[in-house]
């Protein structure tokens, strides 16, 4: 058994750590300044239906996290930690749901693993602690796969079951808030497949679709419905533009091979990679009893007809594969694999022998020497100012490998005999990895956040006067400046939204150049090289702020 004092150290540790560290660091562009944003200008405006970024319309995502932190703003104020505050929760939970849906199919030791490997997974760590909407979205997936196993685990037509199914359209419902579509189509394509995998349609006869139908629609149509009342152009835009045509090409220009997610997953998985795969592997067995009833577990992963290992297996693979497929790719899209994987992870440690599981150790220690090494033979060697903050990043980056290798060695040795106890000895240096890595990337606040230059120009800015962002948009500037910007000459994401309210943007340098000629006082922000070219021109403007790529000029 796992040692109970062990045990609730850890979990005591994690959650001080795990909320405590939302607020050190900066918001980082772009994901975080965007999603600070715009609930920033949401609570200030009052119109809670149409989302505004730099107050141009801005309908690439559902509004759930934007109400939530809005509120939030409102109640606790506008900061980094509030900022953060929806996807660290979140991700708290999803914790929690890891573990409660481990112990439920495979006994406690497994759900203790399978939160102990969620938490401490270097992807879901940092993106728990970065203000995006990846977290949230992953969680609420999370959620409807954990009620529609635990329904399918309680006796057929029971008043159990059908509470646990409208949790989880419930669920799904506000994944569709969160993300769109995928709230919905992620459970429905896995169900799918295990259907055509298993051929056993049995689990659909316990759906409530009807009622959890009626229930989704309740949660997710009426902003829907209100956001395409107050604003005609966006159902073409949000469903055809933002789902099918960013599914189908390339026009978001993230175009990444069909195997760009394997080393993404491996590594978003560390130091548990190679236990989730064998978790995976091992998830595909078959059962070794009758199933559950009713809220018990014979802890073999049958509940009721459905094989919890596979239906797992099954949605970390069709997930992965989905996105593989897409025409569109960034690292966080595979997030909601994790969950799943770390529930069988949590299972195969809890039955793993000593022997196995120092096998895995020894790659964690490999691997970490490794990445010493590498880390070490990458230290910039120029004395400019990017070189020293990533040299200081990469100091942070070796103490973090270096304390989780060593306590993989110290895991390696207590596993022999007490495996489950060298597996949290390995999940606290795990924890020590991310969380080290992560708070350590503020050394690169003043190249990756606006917090610092508008600190410095806050107290030198005249209410009122416009402010101009030149040839470019730093999406952290207007939350720390409390305010809006003016674009120049720039489009990129708010395509969309100037196309439908053009006047919100200065169109061309020229236009600019005589706007600013005629402004009695003005302030912009520009790169260092457009600053060299209006200076070069004669525009007359005082530098207020700089750093290692902006400029903040003023007139007079």
């Amino acid at each position: 058994m796992i040692p109970a004092r062990a045990a609730w150290v850890l979990v005591a540790v994690s959650t001080v750590i795990w909320f405590s560290a939302l607020g050190f660091r900066t918001l980082v562009k772009p994901d975080e300044g965007r999603y600070a944003e715009i609930p920033r200008e949401m609570a200030a405006s009052g119109d809670w239906v149409t989302p505004r970024l730099d107050g141009i319309k801005y309908f690439e995502k559902p509004p759930l996290q934007y109400w939530v932190t809005a509120a939030a703003f409102k109640a606790f104020g506008e900061n980094d930690w509030t900022a953060r505050l929806w996807a660290g929760a979140t991700g708290f939970l999803g914790v929690l749901i890891a573990g409660g849906l481990g112990w439920r199919l495979y006994g406690p030791a497994a759900g203790a693993l399978a939160a102990t490997v969620l938490a401490t997974s270097v992807m879901y760590f940092v993106i728990g602690h970065l203000n995006t909407l990846d977290m949230a979205t992953s969680v609420f997936l999370q959620a409807a796969v954990a009620a529609f196993l635990f329904a399918q685990g309680a006796p057929p037509a029971a008043r159990e079951e059908r509470r646990w199914m409208l949790g989880a359209w419930a669920a799904m419902a506000l994944a569709t808030l969160s993300k769109g579509l995928i709230g919905l189509a992620f459970p429905v394509l896995t169900l799918i497949v295990y259907s055509i995998v298993e051929r056993d349609l049995r689990p659909w006869k316990r759906l409530h679709i009807v009622p959890g139908l009626a229930l989704f629609l309740v949660i997710a149509a009426p902003w829907f419905v209100a956001v395409s009342i107050a604003n005609p152009e966006f159902p073409r835009f949000f469903f055809v533009h933002e789902h099918f045509e960013r599914f189908l090409t390339t026009e978001h220009h993230r175009v990444q091979p069909f195997w760009y997610f394997a080393p993404i997953l491996l590594g978003g998985l560390v130091p548990w990679s190679t236990v989730a795969v064998q978790g995976w592997i091992e998830g595909w067995r078959p059962s070794t009893g009758s199933g559950s009833t009713g809220s018990g577990s014979t802890g073999s992963g049958q509940v009721g007809t459905v094989h919890a290992g596979r239906f797992l297996a099954l949605w970390a693979l069709v997930i992965f594969l989905f996105f593989s497929a897409s025409g569109s790719k960034l690292p966080s899209y595979i997030l909601p694999v994790i969950p799943a994987l770390a529930v069988l992870s949590g299972d195969a440690l809890a039955r793993m022998p000593g022997r196995t599981l120092r096998w895995h150790l020894a790659a964690v220690v490999v691997a970490g020497l490794v990445g010493l090494l590498l880390l070490y033979r990458a230290m910039p060697t120029v004395p400019d100012a990017s070189a020293v903050m990533l040299a200081r990043y990469a100091n942070w980056l070796m103490l973090a490998v270096a304390v989780c290798t060593a306590t993989a060695a110290l895991a390696w040795r207590i596993a022999r005999d007490r495996p489950l106890r060298g597996a949290l000895v390995l999940g606290a240096g795990a924890l020590f990895l991310a969380a080290t890595g992560l708070l350590g990337y503020q050394t690169l606040g003043r190249s990756s956040s606006a917090h610092y230059i508008a600190e410095e120009i806050g107290n030198a800015l005249t209410p009122g006067a416009p402010f101009y962002s030149v040839g470019m948009y730093d999406q952290t500037l207007p939350f720390y400046l409390k305010r809006t910007v003016t674009l120049v000459d720039y489009t990129d994401e708010f395509e969309f939204g100037l196309e439908q309210e053009p006047g919100r943007r200065i169109d061309t340098m020229e236009q600019f150049e005589k706007r600013w000629r005629s402004d009695p006082v003005a302030y912009a922000i520009m790169k260092e090289e457009t600053w060299r070219q209006l200076e070069a021109a004669g525009l007359p403007m005082r530098v207020l702020a700089r750093d290692t790529w902006r400029v903040v000029v003023a007139k007079p």
